[in-house]
């Protein structure tokens, strides 16, 4: 075991060099193109949210929301300043690629390798282009792995404090890291790693862990544990595309760009049946448990993507390693097969085409992005057309309501069916003379009906059987004005002037939930 101490400490003065130099690359793409299209349906619903700073959200952990709203302090609402930590973080995802790399005894090639495989995931390149929970995660995920190599190669066992520490804010950060979780407990029981459990410092660890993610359980509590009630909904429904296991693992391969296949299941091979790679085989247990629980569970395919920074770092050692030796062409080739592959494909997640140039393309190449949602069926991929149609959506409403009559306009509420659209009036409203909107989406319905009587309020739906049993009075006031690549339900939206509720709003709010 000692032996190998010694290589995990080396460093040659090219390495921090190359490391630096992908990392950059991640930096730049992002900064030069998350600034093209518009602000993204989450986007403007972590917004609302940060205006509302809690323990706990409907469908997400707290941290992410206290990072937004302070990088909306410092820096401002343009789409550049709130998509700065994203950019930040991939690029930071990028170089603790290539350090677990080199802590796993890897040279040149194989930390290359390692982090031209994490920059050209198309997952990584997506998440790093807005605001979400998504490209903070790797970050955590990753740093617990560098952090249990450096534990394995006998770093000091009080390192266990700040891997329960990154774990604990992961937690914070995104409640799928409790998957992860399990996945470094069964690592720990099903080898030599297991004599951690006899000592301390790794129970300190936990304690740290479960003393940061403390309060969101709190909350959860107080709030009758809404995320698992959410997550219930979402099970019994077909909002989720539905994978078999086969489909949900071919879109693995997808998600991670398919030239980098070689890498990660070179990784996966080398740490569980390489006599070197043996030392680090919990590493290759943690992947395969928590792929396991996702597919089991249903999650969604993408849920697994941080996970593979750590198989492309194994992959470099092992292809620097193992097969260099008799195919010294083989190193170039894989990095020039990702880097090319990478190119190719980054037009369909990151915003560099504008949209029709992009149908076209991803006609030409005959491929797409899988869907995750049953209901994203739009022209352009998921991650783009959510990013089109708010500000005229906006618009079309603010229109309506300054056309009311003046003791209408006075009273009425704006009620949406989704956070994407009361998060756009939220955040654009206010310069076009609206009110806050109402919602029984999420968070939203927690936030409650403000002040609104029940008297008016403008519902924007995509017809009105709902509306005309709950009112007295329906009037279609006509179809918003949308754009032709945001998603096709948002385009149908219509606005309707609906006066006097015919149940009180204390009866009408608890119906109008919607945790889904």
């Amino acid at each position: 075991m000692s032996a190998a101490i010694p290589v995990a400490k080396r460093t040659h003065s090219s390495e921090p060099a190359i490391i630096a130099s992908f990392s950059a690359v991640a930096l730049l793409v992002h900064l030069l193109t998350n600034g093209r299209y518009g602000y993204f349906r989450d986007e403007l619903y972590y917004i609302a949210c940060g205006r509302h700073l809690a323990f706990g959200y409907v469908d997400q952990p707290p941290l992410s929301i206290l990072l937004l709203r302070l990088s909306q302090i410092l820096l401002g609402d343009s789409l550049f300043a709130i998509r700065l930590l994203p950019a930040l973080a991939g690029a930071a995802a990028v170089a603790l690629t290539g350090a677990i790399a080199r802590e796993l005894g890897g040279r040149g090639w194989a930390i290359a390798l390692a982090c031209a495989g994490s920059l050209c995931a198309l997952f990584n390149l997506a998440v790093g282009n807005f605001f979400s929970m998504n490209p903070f995660e790797p970050l955590f995920w990753m740093g617990c792995v560098y952090l249990f190599v450096r534990i394995i190669n006998g770093g000091s066992p009080t390192l266990w404090l700040w891997l329960g520490a990154l774990l604990g804010l992961s937690l914070q950060n995104k409640h799928s890291t409790a998957f992860f979780a399990v996945g470094i407990f069964v690592a720990l029981l099903l080898t030599p790693e297991r004599r951690h459990f006899a000592g301390k410092w790794i129970w300190f660890g936990g304690l740290i862990a479960f003393a940061i993610v403390l309060p969101n359980i709190l909350w959860q509590a107080q709030h009758h544990w809404p995320t698992y009630e959410l997550l219930n909904n979402i099970s019994h429904s077909n909002k989720n595309v539905a994978l078999s296991p086969v489909q949900f693992i071919v879109q693995q391969v997808v998600f991670m760009n398919p030239g980098t296949l070689p890498l990660w299941l070179a990784g996966l091979l080398w740490l569980l049946g390489s006599r070197e790679g043996r030392r680090y085989r919990a590493i290759g247990i943690i992947y395969l448990i928590t792929l396991a629980e996702f597919i089991i569970l249903h999650g969604k395919s993408y849920y697994l993507a941080p996970a593979y920074p750590m198989l492309f770092a194994a992959g470099g050692v092992a292809i620097e390693r193992v097969f260099a030796s008799h195919l010294k062409w083989l190193k170039p080739a894989l990095l020039s097969a990702m880097l090319v592959t990478g190119a190719l494909f980054a037009p369909l997640v990151v915003p560099i085409l504008p949209p029709d140039k992009l149908v076209a393309y991803m006609r030409a190449i005959r491929f797409q992005p899988p869907r995750t949602e049953t209901s994203h069926t739009a022209a352009l991929p998921q991650v783009f057309a959510d990013q089109f149609g708010w500000e005229q959506m906006v618009g079309s409403v603010a229109h309506v309501y300054h056309h009311l009559r003046p003791e209408d306009e006075k009273r009425a509420a704006i009620f949406c069916q989704n956070y994407g659209e009361a998060g756009a009036i939220d955040f654009l409203g206010p310069k076009l003379g609206l009110p806050s909107a109402i919602s029984g989406h999420q968070n939203y319905f927690l936030w409650g009906p403000h002040d609104w009587t029940g008297e008016v309020v403008l519902v924007l739906d995509t017809s009105d059987d709902d509306e005309r049993e709950l009112f007295g009075s329906v009037q279609d006031l006509g179809q918003i004005v949308s754009s032709p690549w945001a998603m096709p339900f948002e385009r149908r939206t219509h606005i309707f002037l609906c006066r006097d509720l015919k149940a009180g709003v204390q009866e009408f709010w608890p119906r109008v939930k919607n945790w889904l």
